[in-house]
């Protein structure tokens, strides 16, 4: 998982982007409430979940030391049949303790319906990147898509709860777009 960002190319402004997709990006709450009420036929497709390496600023923004082991989740969100949303979250060890043991075995179900649904959990300012074909996030959205967009917009963000930290990447695919 090495080399999937910097953390400097993540901002907190989001520029040059307007209308339904600004929205989307910069919506404070659920981004699977969201989906939900523009889809019913909501659901959560388990890629991938793994004891890996964090990348390194990913590891930084969850307050960890030199990329330790952390369970690292792949999923898709879909409306129907069509894939919407890849999402890759960040889940340190040592964050799956108290409030949070369970988040390591949601399978299909959403990890952003889970962290909602605490009113203690807190949630960091959201940071934006446009992701290139280049970038491994894109790569692995792009994998559900017939045709490749030139780029795709990410968001991540830092959720805490009593001092544990779990970092959310959210890739929008163009199909989002056309649920407003």
């Amino acid at each position: 998982m090495s080399g999937l960002c910097n953390s400097s190319s993540w901002r907190t402004q989001l520029i040059g982007v307007h209308g339904a997709a600004r929205g989307w990006l910069t919506d404070q709450g659920s981004l699977t409430r969201r989906i939900i009420e523009h889809c019913p036929q909501f659901s959560v497709r388990h890629l991938r979940q793994y004891s890996g390496r964090a990348d390194l600023d990913e590891a930084a923004m969850c307050g960890l030391s030199a990329a330790p082991m952390a369970l690292l989740r792949e999923v898709f969100l879909y409306c129907h049949d069509t894939p919407v949303v890849f999402a890759h979250s960040v889940l340190p060890h040592s964050s799956l303790r108290g409030a949070w043991t369970k988040l390591g075995k949601l399978g299909n179900r959403p990890l952003g319906a889970a962290l909602f649904a605490n009113p203690c959990v807190r949630r960091a300012p959201l940071a934006f990147k446009r992701l290139g074909a280049r970038h491994p996030l894109y790569q692995r959205a792009c994998a559900q898509l017939d045709q490749r967009p030139p780029y795709l917009w990410a968001r991540r963000s830092l959720f805490g709860l009593q001092g544990r930290r779990i970092l959310v990447t959210e890739v929008f695919l163009p199909t989002l777009m056309e649920l407003s």
